[in-house]
């Protein structure tokens, strides 16, 4: 261990050493600090619904004028709120995906028109429902906390359907999707629990 601090000691005194390190540190601070920034840009509703056409055109224009854009107590809940992990590992894990999202969009061109994205849109809500159903629905729960959640202000309906659902396992998004975009034709979330047990 002296050795190693010797040569430390003996590199820092040569002249210039302190430049080097000083510009190293400067240059790791630019470089995690445009990283930090472009992920907070990159969680961004404008970010999401304004950089790529495929989005522009079709599930931003469905989202404006739904529960969770417009609602009686103002509270809204964009596009990184639902699609994006809120804790700071699964987020950056879930930055990663952005590269097949790139490929698609620059190489295979898989979404680039309405109507290849009405084509692929029951696989791409599927993909997404399946994700929360893995995680029960952990997005929908950041904001929608079930023990403070007053049974008294909902309906007597919603209130045996939640029972119904927390005595059956299931979790928000096999009761709660398409309420932001347009529901695809094919089976919900429930039926792909019905398919899957099948299989077993």
């Amino acid at each position: 261990m002296s050795k190693v601090l010797d040569k430390v000691r003996s590199w820092g005194s040569r002249p210039g050493s302190l430049v080097v390190l000083g510009l190293g540190l400067v240059g790791g601070l630019i470089f995690f600090g445009s990283g930090a920034a472009f992920m907070v840009y990159a969680n961004s509703e404008n970010f999401c619904s304004n950089s790529c056409h495929e989005m522009t055109s079709t599930v931003a224009v469905e989202y404006k004028g739904t529960i969770h854009d417009t609602n009686r107590s103002g509270v809204r809940a964009a596009c990184n709120d639902c699609h994006v992990p809120h804790g700071y590992i699964p987020n950056y894990i879930a930055k990663l995906g952005l590269f097949s999202d790139l490929w698609g969009h620059f190489v295979t061109h898989s979404i680039d028109t309405k109507e290849k994205f009405e084509a692929k849109r029951y696989e791409l809500a599927k993909r997404v429902w399946v994700y929360m159903k893995e995680n029960d629905s952990r997005e929908c729960r950041h904001c929608h906390t079930t023990s403070k959640m007053d049974p008294e202000k909902q309906s007597e309906k919603a209130q045996k359907r939640h029972e119904k659902a927390r005595n059956e396992g299931l979790t928000c998004i096999d009761c709660h999707f398409a309420i932001s975009h347009k529901e695809p034709d094919g089976p919900g979330p429930q039926e792909l629990n019905a398919a899957s047990a099948e299989k077993k």
